[in-house]
């Protein structure tokens, strides 16, 4: 019999809700769950038995758990390790935020301007670097600051002594974030952009007939119609920069100190995949998903 037709849309979605149940919902709750426990190893029980006569098969456990409570929630309280990957992942948030949005919204109005001439070519030029793949960006600018190259000697050529991007701490950190912002400002630029042109310009006529300075006219009309683009970037930038890993391991391997540089993103990595640590790398997990889900909800609250 074919499905009536109230059953119909449930019919029609059901790919996507096994999808979403093997590939996400099943992850996050294991996920959870994992953080509770120990990894002991790979098991070789069975979690369950099937013996229908005629068919018979066994469905392994996977792995050994050992449960072990809040001990891997009580253990990040004396992990200095850990301290120091967040404290490098709120540097960058604390110095990628303001910048991530300041200048592309700089940028924006700029290029709104009909007074600047050549405004799509400037437009296309500053979105090119989106279009980057992360490995291949990061690893065009390790060599660029490398020792002996071109960073180097453009800093010699204008008389400034060289800096050890590579070898300093201060500078491997300013490095991601620098890296960040090349790659995201044209992003985010085309977005306030298309915030700015549905801005009517008679909002802006009626400030002018007011009286309003262009100043008074970016607070009062600007900002406030800007609001709900400007809380996008802001979240989405949010959500990326504590979720960086590519840049960090590319640097790490490349020379650079691991402890200014180490994020918590790569740090969950080295616990879980590298020291198979998979419950304390799973509570770490469920940290990070914390903090991010605090410091956005901070974020709707401010801009409310």
């Amino acid at each position: 019999m074919f499905p009536s037709i109230s059953n119909t849309p449930l019919v029609l979605l059901s790919p996507m809700l096994v999808l979403f149940a093997l590939f996400l919902a099943f992850p996050v709750i294991f996920t959870i769950f994992l953080a509770f426990f120990e990894f002991q190893g790979i098991s070789t029980d069975s979690l369950l038995v099937v013996d229908l006569g005629v068919v018979y098969f066994t469905i392994p456990e996977v792995v050994n758990l050992e449960y072990v409570g809040l001990q891997n929630f009580e253990r990040m309280l004396t992990d200095n390790v850990l301290h120091q990957a967040l404290f490098n992942t709120v540097y960058l948030f604390a110095v990628l935020i303001p910048t991530m949005v300041i200048i592309p919204l700089t940028l924006a109005i700029a290029l709104n301007s009909s007074l600047i001439r050549f405004r799509n070519t400037f437009r296309s030029l500053l979105l090119i670097p989106t279009a980057a793949n992360t490995i291949a960006y990061a690893v065009v600018f390790i060599a660029i600051v490398a020792e002996g190259g071109l960073a180097d000697s453009l800093f010699v050529l204008i008389g400034i002594d060289p800096i050890a991007w590579l070898q300093n701490g201060f500078w491997s950190r300013n490095l991601i974030a620098f890296m960040s912002v090349w790659r995201w400002t044209g992003y985010n630029m085309i977005i306030f952009l298309a915030g700015l042109q549905t801005i009517p310009e008679s909002l802006y006529e009626a400030a002018e007939i007011d009286g309003a300075t262009r100043l008074q006219k970016f607070r009062y009309v600007t900002v406030p119609q800007l609001k709900p683009v400007l809380l996008f970037i802001v979240i989405t930038s949010t959500i990326s920069i504590f979720k960086k890993f590519a840049e960090p391991q590319l640097l790490i391997t490349s020379g650079a100190p691991l402890k200014e540089t180490r994020t918590i993103v790569y740090y969950i990595y080295q616990v879980a995949f590298q020291n198979l640590e998979l419950g304390y790398g799973s509570a770490l997990t469920v940290l990070l998903v914390a903090i991010v889900t605090t410091v956005s909800l901070i974020q709707f609250q401010v801009a409310d």
